[in-house]
């Protein structure tokens, strides 16, 4: 069986979200759900940057656009959310940018929209 990395950070992360969802519901935007997030991660000590930018570059020269991923956690594990009827490979390939450009192997994609429960996935590059 292969080792899963960030096991305990990736329980915790998707712990925080899981209540958000089953106290806030659905069909709020998610700027809330990422506000109520960032309160749980507050409560339960999880360290975590909110809307980190990145600098982006082509060919050595720095472009303008920036990106922000919703959160990166412990450092390593970058969380993006959506608020959609389900995640689509749009919003993956979103998440696996965010990891190449970070470079980071492991992210999360968590969606709030979905019922009757957090939809949530798990991408390593």
């Amino acid at each position: 069986m292969v080792d899963l990395i960030y096991k305990e950070e990736t329980y915790e992360i998707v712990g925080a979200a899981m209540d958000v969802y089953y106290t806030m519901g659905v069909g709020f935007l998610e700027p809330v759900y990422q506000e109520a997030l960032a309160i749980e991660f507050s409560r339960r000590r999880i360290p975590f940057e909110r809307e980190k930018k990145l600098e982006l570059y082509y060919k050595g020269t720095k472009l303008n656009k920036t990106y922000s991923p919703d959160f990166v956690c412990f450092d390593d594990i970058v969380l993006e959310l959506k608020v959609v009827p389900q995640i689509t490979g749009g919003h993956a390939a979103q998440l696996i940018n965010y990891l190449k450009v970070m470079q980071k192997r492991l992210g999360l994609l968590m969606n709030f929209g979905g019922t009757p429960k957090l939809d949530w996935k798990r991408y390593v590059i």
